[in-house]
């Protein structure tokens, strides 16, 4: 995050904030399955393999959706040179957009599906050299690194930016906050609103121009 220009420190927040947001919707649309943390799909599909072998069809599903975004996601990003986070964000906001249009035509499964395509594809935002240097769609790495910097502190060395893995977790739980409100309000209509949050975003990558060279910083 460190190495990141100010405007797009902002963008990685605000784009986390998208994903909780998106989650949030996703969350309660699938009954209690996630459409970006895939670490609480993969319990999910553990516990039904034992307890419901039937029902475990769901996660394993949302998985290897959220895998196909990513592929999707990174296909663009390699393809898009120095406008490979915008355009993975005209992506992300096309697959939001067909959630939306899939709920419009009374289809929650397939609104879920574009949005975990949509959460998978988020994750090549800031993708460089091969891989991306943090995760938008999930903060457990993030909190590590923000507690390790913590302890780095405490005992009097410095971490340059380890802040800044708190406002990403921050900027995906108010987005959760907002997408939960957000469905209680307007049901599964509430991907419509996710839609419009990305638009935004693309206009955002666009203000700020070609990406910037990012260097992998371990978080």
């Amino acid at each position: 995050m460190q190495r990141l220009s100010s405007s797009q420190r902002r963008l990685a927040i605000g784009l986390a904030g998208l994903a909780g947001f998106v989650d949030g919707v996703g969350f309660l649309s699938a009954n209690g399955y996630f459409v970006s943390f895939m670490s609480g799909n993969t319990t999910r599909l553990a516990v039904d393999l034992v307890t419901d072998t039937h029902m475990a069809r769901i996660p394993a599903l949302l998985i290897g959706g959220f895998v196909l975004g990513v592929l999707a996601g990174g296909v663009v990003a390699l393809k898009s040179g120095m406008q490979q986070t915008r355009n993975v964000l005209i992506l992300v906001t096309a697959l939001l957009l067909g959630g939306a249009l899939a709920y419009a035509l009374g289809s929650v499964a397939l609104s879920v599906g574009c949005m975990v395509l949509a959460m998978g594809a988020l994750n090549n935002s800031f993708q460089r050299d091969g891989g991306s240097p943090f995760g938008l769609t999930y903060m457990t790495g993030a909190l590590v690194r923000f507690g390790q910097g913590l302890a780095y502190w405490l005992c009097g060395k410095t971490v340059p930016g380890f802040g800044g893995l708190l406002a990403l977790w921050f900027g995906l739980s108010s987005g959760a906050v907002a997408g939960a409100l957000a469905y209680s309000q307007f049901g599964g209509w509430a991907v419509a609103l996710a839609c419009a949050l990305s638009c935004i975003a693309v206009l955002a990558t666009i203000r700020i121009g070609p990406d910037p060279t990012i260097h992998h910083d371990g978080e």
